[in-house]
C-alpha cells in the first residue's frame, strides 16, 4: 500500500468513522435514561461531606 492510498482510505473511512463515534456520544449523552447518572455526577463537587483531612 502506498502512501497515497493510506492517505485516500483514512481521509475517507477515517472521517466517517470519527462521525458515526462522534454521533454516539451525542446519543448516549442526551439519552433519557442517562440522565439521572449525569445530573448525580454533575452535583458531586457541590456535595456537602465531612472530610477532616
Amino acid at each position: 500500500m502506498t502512501y497515497e492510498a493510506a492517505s485516500h482510505f483514512a481521509q475517507t473511512w477515517g472521517m466517517a468513522l470519527l462521525f458515526v463515534l462522534f454521533v454516539g456520544v451525542i446519543i448516549y449523552a442526551f439519552w433519557p435514561g442517562n440522565r439521572k447518572k449525569f445530573k448525580d455526577a454533575a452535583r458531586t463537587p457541590l456535595a456537602d461531606e465531612d472530610d477532616n483531612v
